[in-house]
């Protein structure tokens, strides 16, 4: 069975190949996204394992069912770069890792809080420079304050409970109920209620047409002056140029992003010899009180691990007649 991986880079080469893969798997690694310019690349190959950024819009489905495609096994959990009804009418499976480590993400957001908070970065850049003062490093006390948390599946949980143990107070909007919140040390409530009373807001749910821009100017509004906001989850979950008018104004008062509505011509590559193209992601760059890091929150050996066999397992699975973790249009 042929098998091509496109975005991939050296660490998704050693973790598919340290995952005990069945005889008679050929592997392709390619460094290219998946797009209309690339899809002849998986011509004759049965399946195609794809990253958040690879276009698999209805053009390009149609022409990988045509070279011979059958399944596209994503190695991500989120999926709205597929279009579901294009590739049920070409007769593709699509399945997906809807988990691989929750830990590492939510890490990862709280690790941009508190570099956020105490000012890491800049603290960094200033030691080594041999400037060891400290005036505009202050930061706050965690404890006792209002935090909340835009999205409770796995990742969402394991960051409530990260952010009890510092102490925090931790509101949950989900549209869903959800079980034992208060054993997390949490309470579930209403999004405006949660929007307007809190320090500190991470956002981690999915991306759809009802959460997309969920965090708008007016939502900005809303919030306390000079609140936090984090976003690991989907770039588009917020409307950046509102961002930007709220970091002007002093009403946003930290920003960490892992994610950019924006990224996919960026991340994951380096861009370090040429001007920067996209004047939206420079403008915030240039705010000392920003954090961007390039959606590396997944990035851990344990996630890598848990991706590479997750999605083993889902191809051996769907070559056996049996397919587990599908996706299907919704109604």
């Amino acid at each position: 069975m042929r098998i091509i991986l496109f975005s991939s880079r050296p660490y998704d080469r050693d973790s598919f190949l340290a995952a005990d893969l069945p005889q008679g798997w050929q592997l392709q690694f390619q460094e290219t996204r998946l797009g209309l310019q690339s899809v002849a690349l998986a011509q004759h190959c049965e399946v195609v394992c794809a990253f958040i950024n690879d276009d698999l819009s209805a053009p390009v489905l149609r022409r990988l069912a045509v070279g011979g495609t059958r399944l596209i096994a994503l190695r991500s959990a989120g999926y709205n770069h597929v279009d579901l009804q294009a590739a049920q009418q070409l007769g593709l499976e699509v399945v997906r890792v809807p988990a691989y480590s929750p830990h590492a993400v939510a890490e990862h957001a709280a690790a941009l809080i508190l570099a956020l908070n105490r000012r890491i970065h800049r603290a960094f850049n200033r030691t080594r420079e041999g400037d060891f003062s400290l005036h505009g490093l202050t930061g706050f006390d965690l404890h006792g304050k209002q935090v909340g948390v835009i999205g409770c599946g796995s990742i969402g949980r394991v960051f409530v409970r990260i952010m009890a143990g510092f102490g925090c107070r931790v509101q949950v909007y989900d549209p869903s109920p959800v079980a034992d919140l208060a054993q997390l040390g949490a309470q579930q409530v209403a999004l405006d209620r949660l929007i307007e009373s809190c320090d500190v807001i991470s956002l981690h749910c999915p991306l759809n047409e009802a959460s997309r821009h969920l965090i708008d100017a007016a939502r900005l509004a809303r919030m306390k002056r000079g609140v936090m906001l984090i976003n690991t989850g989907r770039g588009a979950l917020v409307d950046t140029p509102a961002l930007i008018a709220a970091l002007k104004s002093g009403q946003l008062g930290y920003l960490g992003l892992d994610v950019y509505e924006e990224e996919a011509e960026l991340f994951f590559e380096d861009c370090s010899d040429r001007p920067l193209q996209d004047d939206v992601l420079a403008r915030l760059l240039t705010f000392p009180n920003v954090i961007v890091t390039a959606h590396q929150a997944f990035l851990t050996h344990e996630a890598l691990a848990a991706i590479a066999t997750t999605t083993r397992d889902n191809i051996a699975a769907w070559a056996a007649g049996s397919p587990v973790n599908r996706l299907t249009p919704g109604p």
